[in-house]
């Protein structure tokens, strides 16, 4: 059976037209970055993006995400659902978006726990008089194979007392021992005054937007906010994805 074929010029028609849809779209997608700047000029736009829906556009404000129409007058706040793989694809997005680069934070500034081998690694952010963070302590206590790192960060505008206890704990003869006391106890031992990497971790922690602890930072880069469980971490360490952040996924009734 002969089959009909088009023209080469046709081929080379539809080979330009795809490619100018797909320079227009970027164009459209700066174009409407730099108006939705013009119009909300107090506001971080920091990415503009296509979203699974057709003509609504994902963008990124710091922290949060919206949805918005090519005027940019018109902003959808909430989460985007696939019904079919029941996904918050909003949480997928976000948490993929506020991964931090492990291999820039300053391990040194740090207090190292080896666990067994100690070949999955874990940074902690954590403050001395933070009830949750002596909660997660005795979940960490749980794990197998990992290498830990604690970097003090004291809230003083909420425990007052947290900075001089962790100036104590760094400038201890062994600071992950001394740690693990104060977490049990409560107590920490007088200790000599020395130089401590406190203020850099202040600046860091600003850096990364974390303001609360306790704050875990996986090797990928994603976080785990809060306390959690050592079987989570457990699972998290294994290189399984967080579940979903939604408390509630809707559901559709079908015919």
């Amino acid at each position: 059976m002969q089959i009909n074929r088009p023209p080469l010029q046709w081929l080379y028609v539809l080979m330009a037209l795809m490619l100018s849809m797909t320079v227009q779209a970027d164009d459209g997608l700066d174009s409407l970055g730099k108006r939705l700047k013009d119009m909300y000029p107090a506001t971080r736009i920091e990415r503009v993006q296509t979203s699974e829906i057709p003509a609504l556009f994902e963008v990124t404000m710091g922290k949060n995400t919206a949805y918005t129409d090519a005027t940019g007058r018109y902003f959808v706040f909430g989460h985007l659902f696939d019904m079919k793989t029941q996904r918050d694809l909003t949480a997928e997005r976000m948490e993929k978006q506020q991964r931090v680069d492990f291999a820039q934070l300053p391990l040194g500034d740090a207090i190292k726990t080896v666990r067994g081998k100690g070949e999955r690694v874990l940074a902690v952010f954590s403050d001395p008089d933070c009830p949750y963070c002596k909660g997660l302590e005795s979940e960490l206590a749980k794990l197998d194979n990992v290498s830990i790192f604690t970097f003090l960060y004291p809230l003083e505008g909420l425990h007052p007392d947290a900075k001089g206890k962790a100036e104590r704990v760094w400038c201890a003869p062994n600071p992950a021992k001394a740690w693990t006391e104060l977490m049990a106890t409560g107590k920490v031992a007088e200790s000599p005054k020395c130089a401590t990497p406190i203020e850099r971790i202040n600046q860091l922690a600003n850096s990364l937007g974390i303001n609360g602890t306790p704050m875990m930072i996986l090797q990928d880069g994603s976080l785990i906010p809060g306390a959690a469980p050592a079987a989570e971490i457990d699972r998290r360490l294994a290189g399984h994805p967080a579940t979903t952040k939604s408390a509630v996924t809707p559901r559709l009734k079908g015919n």
